[in-house]
């Protein structure tokens, strides 16, 4: 999907690089759930953003909403 939306001028392209186990799920290069290795050395090499959950967001899923 990256590399469809690459080939556009003025597109985003983004992975989101899920890395907190703690609060979502963790997988990379050698996981058991998936493998992100084509795609991390494909988006270095061509620019991509990389997101990294663990590290760049504050918040995985919202606060839940009180009862009051």
């Amino acid at each position: 999907m990256l590399q469809w939306t690459d080939r556009g001028t003025n597109s985003l392209k983004v992975i989101v690089h899920h890395t907190d186990a703690k609060r979502e799920y963790a997988y990379d290069r050698q996981s058991h759930i998936g493998q992100l290795d084509k795609a991390l050395d494909e988006g270095k090499e061509k620019g991509w953003t990389v997101i990294d959950m663990q590290r760049d967001w504050k918040h995985i899923y919202p606060t839940p909403a009180s009862d009051d």
